[in-house]
């Protein structure tokens, strides 16, 4: 079911909205993570875009023109990150909304490609299924953890770090 909803770009006003979000969705975030997003969007490197679906907050996305993959840094690829959407809300189109919201905004901008990356575990499988359902495909190298490559062989924790990163022509 696709609901209309309001997208808004984040302000530094916002920041106790995020931050109830981020415990709302039980989504632990480091020390002034939400304000070192905003600094980044004040120098455009990053956009935070919170979603309201019924008049209330239902989740937010981050555009980050800036990705620490390295992949996406030498090929000029912007990363869709932290999408979040809140349990209550969930299952209504709001993922897919603010996800073909950065993607407009990509294109917009001139990028032909953009990133998305999604963990392995089965609490991301609703992610994985959406992602391969709007297009996206696994950028072909594997899967990272923290953003860096895992080779062969390496041992790394089933947890949010380990992810597969993904790409969509646009």
């Amino acid at each position: 079911m696709n609901e209309a909803a309001t997208i808004k770009r984040a302000e530094n006003s916002d920041l106790q909205i995020l931050n109830d979000l981020a415990d709302l969705l039980e989504t632990p975030k480091v020390e002034e993570y939400f304000e070192t997003c905003l600094a980044a969007q004040a120098e455009g490197q990053r956009e935070i875009f919170l979603i309201f679906f019924q008049n209330e907050v239902a989740g937010y996305v981050i555009f980050n023109r800036a990705p620490r993959y390295s992949l996406y840094k030498r090929l000029n690829i912007p990363e869709i990150q932290d999408l979040n959407t809140v349990p209550a809300f969930r299952q209504r189109g709001l993922a897919t909304q603010l996800i073909r919201y950065c993607e407009d905004m990509a294109r917009s901008e001139g990028f032909e490609q953009i990133g998305i990356s999604v963990g392995l575990h089965k609490s991301f499988g609703a992610a994985q299924r959406l992602y391969c359902k709007l297009g996206y495909l696994p950028d072909g190298y594997g899967v990272t953890y923290d953003r860096e490559a895992v080779h062969a062989g390496e041992l790394r924790p089933i947890d949010d770090l380990l992810c597969l990163m993904m790409v969509k022509d646009l």
